[in-house]
């Protein structure tokens, strides 16, 4: 079980073994960083401990831009830290005042001083502090003067390309290729939200649907097309598809998320719903009319199923 817990609740403890950064998407680069964190802190009968940012630098830095699509909440990175091992994420309110602070002030008065370290394992390419001028020197230079040691993690491939959240809301958002984005995260990508009520067109039709409202504005939502996928409604899962676009056949405007939950008629209305994407079936496209539609329904729901037989849901661990 893992803890999520905000600096200023922290318990300081030396016994800590802790790595930094956003890890957005937890993808399998920042796993391997992970994975050491998790086992040295076993070795050295030591707390495990994430220490990231909410919200994402980037956004606070840059505020004139439109920021930066994330992959993952805060609730769900800790969940998929649990899953991982980790004891703690604690989390570091990010705004203006603490972008200012220096590589060794972060080090020194926020890692050492609140938190408590015993080693502190990096990537190969991490940097940060105002200007992002601290380094894995800076950080071994301090272990020295205060007491604990650096460990650091090299570069990580996986199929000949760097794994990094940008090449993953890259496969998401321009392609809608859920599949590449799996490989590169370990598991599938998700979102969760809540079922919000809609013009309920699908349950005409008889195609039914959760109409999903998602936690955050700046999430990434998979490029518009029809899905395999499988959603979560209190702990369980259940195989369906889902539709990401405006509905060009009713002449739509507006984005909407809809699954399709095969074989289930339960009241989800005002719950939490995870969709996990599986597979990518086809792009969305307007319908001379409901009956080529149901036709063309009927052949994504049978697709679907036959990708979900051999697809099993990942299944979470909890967090508290």
């Amino acid at each position: 079980m893992s803890e999520l817990v905000y600096l200023n609740d922290v318990e300081r403890k030396e016994q800590t073994v802790l790595t930094v950064g956003t890890f957005d998407g937890v993808h399998e680069g920042h796993k391997v960083l992970i994975g050491t964190v998790v086992k040295k802190a076993k070795a050295l009968g030591a707390r495990s401990v994430i220490v990231t940012f909410d919200p994402h630098p980037r956004n606070i830095i840059n505020p004139g831009s439109d920021g930066i699509k994330l992959l993952s909440t805060l609730p769900e990175r800790c969940e998929l830290l649990a899953d991982l091992g980790i004891d703690q994420m604690v989390v570091i309110p990010f705004d203006r005042d603490f972008s200012l602070l220096s590589s060794e002030e972060f080090v020194r008065d926020v890692i050492w001083k609140k938190i408590g370290v015993q080693e502190f394992v990096l990537g190969y390419d991490h940097q940060f502090g105002k200007d992002r001028e601290g380094s894995i020197e800076t950080v071994r230079k301090l272990g020295d003067e205060l007491g604990f040691s650096a460990h650091v993690v090299s570069r990580q491939e996986v199929g000949n390309k760097t794994v990094s959240s940008t090449s993953i809301r890259n496969a998401l958002q321009k392609d809608g290729d859920v599949e590449q984005a799996s490989e590169f995260l370990g598991r599938y990508y998700i979102l969760n939200g809540t079922v919000v009520h809609g013009d309920k067109r699908g349950k005409q039709i008889g195609y039914p649907t959760a109409n999903i409202q998602i936690e955050m504005s700046k999430k990434v939502i998979p490029k518009e097309g029809v899905y395999a996928v499988w959603a979560r409604v209190d702990d369980e899962y259940h195989p369906g598809m889902m539709n990401i676009g405006n509905r060009p056949t009713f002449d739509g405007t507006e984005i909407k998320m809809e699954t399709h939950i095969f074989s289930f008629d339960e009241d989800i209305y005002g719950k939490e719903i995870q969709v996990q994407f599986v597979k990518r079936i086809r792009e969305e496209k307007k319908f001379n009319g409901v009956d080529p539609l149901m036709k063309q329904l009927e052949k994504d729901q049978k697709k679907a199923k036959e990708i979900l037989k051999t697809k099993r849901p990942n299944i979470a661990k909890q967090t508290k």
